[in-house]
């Protein structure tokens, strides 16, 4: 093996030239060309001394997916935080717009996680006031969808606060952002701030988000929604969302860790 893929997953080398999954060669592959569907890489005999002449190691409890059109099948969990404990918050309206339609969908198990009925102190933060109940969720689960306001520019701190109780829990798993605002950019803003915030914790955000924007004018008093034009667009954010979930979980359940010696 003469080299890994930009993707990490492994090349295969016969008489020095490299060789895909799908049998294709560095040679004859096109720029951007990726094994074929349902065929993925399995690390090569040798992979073990190759990574430890260079000071790393491959954690071997993964086991290879065989049998890819059962891992496809098999539902993802991916909870939903609404992320405002404020009174009259309109976000409600949204966040249990995105979970009725999550829950249509035969692909994903989903849950409305409201961070107002979440245990938590205002006199600690972080893991140290860990709930249980909260953590095993998010251990369970194959990603999340988080919903927040948009408040002066910026997202609550009471989700912050939610959010740090838990850390490994997080990690390598798939994540969208849904913003609401009384205006027209919908929580942009609080979007844009939350970035940072997911890759630190270890998630991976997708590159598609839902805006709802002027959302005093997209449900009604009782949460029903106005603009039909948002089934269109959380079905396009949910589509992206199975996607990387589905890869994550691949990665987690069967990628061999890789650690320095």
């Amino acid at each position: 093996m003469q080299r890994l893929l930009r993707s990490g997953l492994p090349a295969y080398t016969e008489g020095g030239s490299t060789e895909f999954r799908d049998g294709a060669t560095a040679g004859n592959a096109r720029a951007g060309s990726s094994p074929a569907i349902g065929s993925f890489p399995q690390l090569p005999a040798d992979a073990g001394k190759l990574l430890a002449d260079r000071g790393l190691r491959i954690d071997d409890r993964h086991q290879p997916v065989t049998d890819m059109s059962a891992e496809l099948e098999r539902p993802l969990f991916i909870p939903i935080i609404l992320g405002t404990a404020r009174r009259g918050r309109r976000t409600e309206h949204a966040a249990r717009f995105v979970f009725e339609q999550t829950k249509k969908r035969a692909d994903i198990e989903t849950e409305l996680i409201d961070v107002c009925e979440l245990p938590m102190r205002l006199d600690d933060a972080g893991e140290q006031m860990k709930d249980p109940k909260f953590s095993a969720t998010i251990k369970r689960s194959d990603g999340l969808i988080i919903v927040t306001p948009e408040y002066n520019h910026g997202y609550p701190g009471l989700l912050k606060h939610a959010l740090d109780m838990n850390l490994e829990e997080y990690l390598h798993k798939a994540v969208g952002i849904c913003g609401v605002s009384a205006g027209l950019f919908g929580g942009a803003r609080a979007i844009e701030s939350l970035l940072p915030v997911m890759r630190e914790l270890g998630l991976v955000t997708i590159f598609w988000d839902v805006t709802f924007g002027k959302v005093q004018k997209l449900f009604d008093e009782q949460g029903n929604l106005l603009d039909q034009s948002y089934v269109r667009r959380l079905d396009k954010f949910l589509n992206e969302l199975v996607w990387m979930a589905r890869v994550l979980r691949y990665g987690r359940e069967t990628v061999p860790e890789v650690k320095m010696e």
